[in-house]
């Protein structure tokens, strides 16, 4: 018995939740859900079409090798984006190539919506943060450095990574996770850390 409408049903529902419910009320990116809904339902019907002409699991997952390597060229999308992007393959092709009745294409849609719901969400290590800076001083003492960036921005450095120095410029590119204090309110930083190396 062909499960094909019900599949497509669920499918369409569970983009739709994805992209509209999940993705879009916590990231604001209107381009990312036209490419998520897109990918899916392209994805979906070139799965269906691959299937009636009864080539198999193994060319479905080629297609899902082939379309993994696809990047948006003119945007940088960060790590979770990318996992709402291979949910969105994952998806269409969990519902484009079964044939026969079957719960399991239906369960691990909902597992993969699931996931992402409570991977991606916002109370989970709620007080952690992520910042690339470039400090108006050159920095070459990491302990320094810490302390520095813990008054500069009201939390606890957990780890930090100097992307570059220049001693000729005074700066000092870095990127640093940190958890921020009760409220997530930066305290404020003394004259001499805002401004290191600038006298009174």
């Amino acid at each position: 018995m062909s499960t094909q409408p019900l599949l497509v049903v669920t499918d369409l529902v569970a983009i739709s939740v994805l992209a509209f419910a999940v993705y879009f009320p916590r990231h604001h990116r209107r381009d990312l859900v036209t490419a998520f809904l897109g990918i899916n339902v392209g994805v979906l019907a070139v799965a269906m079409t691959l299937s009636q002409a009864a080539v198999g699991i193994g060319l479905g997952m080629g297609l899902f090798g082939v379309l993994s390597i696809i990047r948006l060229r003119s945007y940088e999308i960060a790590q979770h984006e990318i996992a709402y992007y291979f949910a969105a393959l994952a998806i269409g092709l969990l519902n484009g190539i079964p044939e026969e009745t079957s719960v399991l294409p239906v369960a691990l849609t909902a597992l993969l919506v699931g996931t992402l719901y409570v991977a991606d969400h916002p109370r989970l290590f709620a007080r952690h943060r992520t910042r690339s800076l470039r400090l108006d001083s050159a920095h070459t003492d990491e302990a320094a450095l810490r302390a520095h960036l813990e008054v500069l921005l009201g939390g606890r450095v957990v780890n930090l990574s100097v992307k570059g120095i220049d001693l000729v410029n005074d700066t000092t590119q870095v990127e640093v996770r940190y958890v921020v204090r009760d409220g997530g309110v930066p305290a404020p930083a003394p004259e001499a850390v805002r401004r290191p190396g600038v006298r009174a």
